[in-house]
């Protein structure tokens, strides 16, 4: 199985710090005005968050993997529960390459594939380089358009 490019650690665990800057501020705010708490407590609740959530992004990378098997994309993922995906060709619908800002100025990008079935069945490949999406997203269009005649799973 293929893993994600390491650099996405980098993505995630600045979304980590993203994150735990919001929920330290909101924090702040209510500590500050309606509890009448220090200015400390906005730091305290930055960095136990930060620590917490970048070490999820450190093993959230370790357990990540993906693979094109000859009737299906297989992926692997979760730090907590692992979760196994496995998507038929024959139920893709569609195929994107997306790159977010952060993404971009780290040199990467992801593959979304959008599958027939309930709300929420899409999948998203993070962790590739701009050239590994477009290589996915052009073998997956091609591979979904073979099975075409195929039943799903």
């Amino acid at each position: 199985m293929h893993s994600l490019h390491p650099r996405i650690r980098v993505v995630w665990i600045l979304q980590a710090a993203f994150s735990s800057a919001m929920f330290a501020a909101i924090v702040g705010l209510v500590g500050f005005f309606a509890l009448d708490l220090g200015l400390w407590l906005p730091g305290a609740v930055f960095g136990g968050f930060f620590v917490l959530t970048g070490a999820h992004s450190l093993l959230r990378y370790r357990v990540w993997r993906y693979e094109i098997r000859e009737d299906a994309l297989y992926l692997e993922r979760g730090v907590f529960t692992r979760v196994k995906t496995v998507v038929p060709f024959v139920r893709i619908q569609h195929v994107d390459s997306r790159r977010s800002p952060l993404e971009r100025a780290t040199g990467l990008a992801s593959t979304v594939v959008y599958t027939a079935g309930s709300r929420g069945a899409d999948v998203t490949v993070p962790g590739l380089t701009p050239e590994g999406a477009d290589d996915l997203q052009r073998r997956l269009k091609a591979l979904a358009i073979d099975a075409e005649g195929d039943d799903a799973v």
